[in-house]
């Protein structure tokens, strides 16, 4: 009787600790999946970061560039009232498309940075590329885009009001990646690349940057394909 007894008392007792036992191994089971689908993550952003630091360090400007209607100078910071070393490297090789006849014309593009400046990028640029002897009259503003996308998109629409249909983006060599596949993306008729080598920037960290922001318009150009489609 008393076996029985002990029985009948440990029996709900064992039923219950097999329960607690088996949640605890389904909460341990999810929390291993959960990982194993964060581990995945994680690798698939690392090799695709570094794809994107690949295409980076081997960026080449289209070679031979073939003579241009138009150049599109893509903007950068303004410190001030002048142009950042960065964006002064942009327009130095814009001024050298200019002079050895590359380009006929160029579109400078770019919104303000901050309220407090006197200028926009493309005002910025403009003042630069005039006080080094280019033609103000030859130099088109492109004052509102504020995203590598945005400027590409508004001077498009520049070039279809002038009828100009070819064109060589100035831009940076860690830039030139993401300027380009916008380009393609947007059907520019095949944009060719001029590309300067920064000798100022911190290209670590630009193209740290560089990485963050080819996410961000890899996104952006699923949804607008997304739209695009849906319509």
């Amino acid at each position: 009787m008393k076996v029985l007894q002990r029985i009948r008392s440990t029996g709900p007792k064992n039923s219950e600790s097999k329960n607690r036992l088996s949640r605890l191994e389904k909460k341990f089971s999810a929390a291993k999946r959960l990982m194993l689908c964060l581990l995945v993550i994680i690798v698939i952003a690392l090799v695709w970061g570094g794809i994107r630091f690949w295409d980076m360090n081997n960026a080449a400007s289209t070679t031979p560039l073939q003579q241009a209607q138009v150049g599109i100078v893509l903007g950068a910071s303004m410190w001030g009232a002048e142009p950042s070393p960065g964006l002064k490297e942009r327009l130095n090789e814009a001024l050298q498309l200019y002079r050895n006849g590359t380009v006929k014309r160029l579109i400078v593009s770019g919104g303000l940075d901050k309220p407090t400046y006197p200028y926009t990028e493309a005002e910025g640029m403009q003042r630069y590329l005039v006080d080094r002897g280019i033609p103000a009259q030859h130099i088109v503003l492109e004052n509102h885009a504020t995203s590598t996308y945005e400027n590409l998109l508004y001077s498009q629409r520049i070039m279809q009001e002038y009828g100009w249909s070819s064109t060589v983006i100035i831009t940076h060599s860690y830039h030139g990646p993401r300027a380009l596949e916008i380009a393609r993306f947007l059907n520019l008729e095949r944009p060719q690349m001029a590309l300067a080598e920064s000798k100022v920037l911190n290209m670590p960290l630009h193209q740290s940057r560089e990485v963050l922001a080819y996410a961000k318009w890899t996104l952006q150009k699923w949804w607008l394909s997304a739209q695009t489609w849906v319509s």
